[in-house]
């Protein structure tokens, strides 16, 4: 089966549309747009209306190259409002078979034990480790047989403002939003192997004024991290300490940036605040040590966070370093040094269609998103759309969105009305531990209702029988 999918990367310098079409799980790229990012600050919307225009001119583009319309898209966020919690779960398998519903039941008990602040919302529930019985390390339960299966999980929360003012932003842009993926985790998706994975890995994704965090162990994420500091930081560095426009400060740092000792020749540049004619010359090496002492704060500020997360010393793959700040010459040898871990850097895995102008390690979150939508996510996981997702197969059509107004159950209703809306009520997927109580307050009142009527019921037919 053929269809059509659009990831849009939301990111603090650039705005990434890019359209495929995905059949039997391959994505093909048609189409691909590209703005500056406007009306955002490190990952957070500060304009609805400049970032709204800016995310409507890059799907623009992707259309025009793609000659296809489509208006509903997977769209990254940033991991700057984000929070993130570990949670466990337990239930009884009465029959003794594990299946999705089963699978389902347990990551929603795991969603119910955890503390989940009010004014956030959750986005994702990534399992990693399933125990069966008295087994633990179970990397898929599908199929199996137990009497008891345990859960545990980790929560992917963010601020509800900044997801309402995303949310307007994108709505504004015409654009219908299937789901929201933590930028962190869409560039794993694009850069890491199976192998690395399995080892235990870092992948940071060093972006303009952000850098994403996380940490996969096994079969799922096990930690994520945000750091308000990208490559634009540099730029802000040269422009003061060389005196001149951000402009041709961004015009060294790509021409002369460079980790590695460089010699100590001299550049001509424009002084800011004067004309074309009024020129400074200054030394490459200023320019060496201005680009050398920020990154080497980003990336102790990095490492730090790698021993905050406690599973530095399961990362038998090292560390994986993606985005467009890790085109600067020699940054894989100083993060390898500071880390004291081994360190790739990497590219977005080939896809085909790609022009080579994105294959570059900027777009790995754009890239990820697409893979994300045509089914590269973990074994298991609850999107941001509350609904459950398996790695091998499409989503859960019978696994219905929750929803605090749907009609659970009508006891006028036929047998059968009821089996059916019984069976939506177990599939359904409570946002938080609050939802779930009123689900079973609303299920007791029902019983109540039912029974009542069927005493009526019985009632009436004890007076006709005695009449006749």
């Amino acid at each position: 089966m053929e269809q059509t999918i659009l990831g849009i990367d939301i990111g603090s310098t650039k705005i990434c549309a890019m359209i495929a079409i995905c059949k039997d799980g391959i994505p093909h790229i048609i189409g691909t747009g590209f703005h500056k990012s406007q009306g955002l600050k490190k990952g957070s919307i500060t304009n609805i209306d400049q970032a709204s225009r800016a995310i409507k001119d890059s799907l623009n583009d992707a259309k025009r190259v793609a000659g296809a319309n489509i208006n509903k898209a997977v769209i990254s966020i940033s991991g700057a409002y984000t929070k993130s919690t570990d949670s466990s779960g337990i239930v009884n398998i009465p029959n003794n078979e594990i299946g999705i519903k089963e699978i389902n039941r347990v990551i929603q008990t795991a969603l119910y034990n955890a503390s989940i602040p009010q004014e956030y919302e959750v986005i994702h529930i990534l399992p990693y480790n399933f125990k069966l019985d008295d087994q633990d390390f179970i990397e898929d339960p599908m199929g199996m047989s137990g009497s008891r299966l345990e859960v545990s999980v980790r929560i992917i929360t963010v601020q509800k403002s900044s997801l309402g003012n995303l949310k307007k932003a994108i709505k504004s842009a015409g654009i219908e939003i299937e789901n929201i993926v933590l930028a962190s985790y869409a560039s794993s998706i694009a850069t890491l192997t199976d192998d690395e994975k399995n080892l235990g890995v870092a992948c940071i994704d060093m972006g303009g004024s952000t850098c994403e965090l996380m940490i996969h162990v096994g079969n799922s994420l096990r930690y994520n991290d945000f750091l308000g500091v990208g490559s634009n930081h540099i730029t802000n560095d040269l422009a003061m300490a060389l005196h001149t426009p951000q402009t041709i400060a961004e015009q060294v740092k790509m021409q002369y940036g460079s980790l590695l000792q460089t010699g100590e020749d001299l550049i001509e540049i424009p002084t800011i605040g004067g004309d074309d004619n009024n020129k400074h010359q200054v030394s490459l090496v200023t320019v060496h040590n201005v680009v050398y002492a920020r990154v080497e704060e980003t990336l102790m500020i990095l490492s730090k966070s790698l021993e905050d997360s406690n599973l530095k010393d399961q990362l038998g793959s090292g560390v994986v370093l993606t985005g467009g700040m890790t085109k600067l010459e020699g940054i894989r040898e100083l993060a390898s040094a500071l880390f004291s871990v081994p360190v790739r850097l990497a590219k977005p895995i080939e896809i085909d269609g790609l022009f080579a102008d994105f294959k570059g390690p900027e777009y790995s979150t754009a890239i990820g998103l697409i893979l994300y939508a045509s089914g590269k996510y973990t074994n298991y996981e609850i999107d941001s759309e509350k609904r459950i997702r398996h790695k091998h197969e499409k989503l859960e059509d019978e696994i219905v969105p929750f929803n605090k107004n749907m009609n659970l159950i009508n006891p006028l209703n036929n047998v059968s009305n009821k089996s059916s809306a019984m069976i939506t009520a177990v599939n359904s997927i409570p946002k938080n531990a609050t939802d779930i109580k009123q689900d079973l307050t609303g299920i007791t009142e029902i019983k109540k209702i039912t029974t009542k009527n069927n005493n009526v019921f019985v009632q009436f037919w004890q007076k006709l029988t005695q009449m006749f």
